[in-house]
């Protein structure tokens, strides 16, 4: 556990602050510049406060380093016009907060919830309060993301998903993963792609 952590929706210190900051910003970075991906995309995040600031997902949620991570990747995705889809918690069976024209430009059933730092996680409550017009749904097929902490995004990912190494392993306290996907390759020897 790091000396960062002092228990549940405590505040992180400033410079444990910045150094997410700048951790998120390289990760989010390198994926963005590796992926093809173009504005209308999606890019899920799964994202545990808790793994982050070195407590065992789901018991130590941190708002201040849920925000360090959703101002950072909003203001990135934004800029290029790629939707994000924050993954709520497993109490909410990973249910997704997402824009309500994502949504409806990819047919997703809306699921009435909203989610609360422990029923969704930090990251999921935050995104919900910060978008323009949320609405949760229940599945999506987004096109890459990155699991902050092991929470578990492949099942929100399109078919193939393909893991990317990145230079950095953890954001703070948490290890990531991260994925993007391509279309499948389909019809044998004969085929060309």
């Amino acid at each position: 556990m790091t000396e960062n952590y002092r228990g549940a929706d405590a505040p992180i210190s400033d410079s444990f602050a910045v150094k997410i900051k700048e951790e998120i910003t390289t990760v989010v970075d390198e994926i963005l510049e590796k992926c093809t991906l173009k504005a209308g995309d999606i890019f899920v995040v799964g994202c545990s406060s808790s793994e982050i600031v070195g407590s065992n997902i789901g018991k130590g949620s941190s708002f201040e380093a849920a925000n360090v991570v959703f101002d950072i990747i909003s203001k990135k995705l934004s800029e290029k016009g790629i939707f994000l889809a924050a993954q709520c918690c497993e109490h909410l069976n990973r249910a997704l907060v997402v824009e309500r024209s994502c949504a409806e430009k990819y047919g997703y059933d809306i699921v009435s919830v909203i989610p609360q730092p422990k029923a969704g996680g930090s990251f999921a409550t935050l995104t919900y309060e910060n978008m323009s017009d949320p609405v949760v749904v229940e599945h999506i097929k987004a096109h890459a993301g990155i699991d902050i902490g092991g929470t578990l995004i492949g099942m929100h990912l399109k078919e193939v998903a393909v893991p990317m190494r990145l230079s950095l392993t953890s954001v703070g306290e948490a290890r990531i993963n991260s994925a993007y996907t391509r279309p499948k390759y389909i019809g044998g020897p004969r085929a060309q792609y």
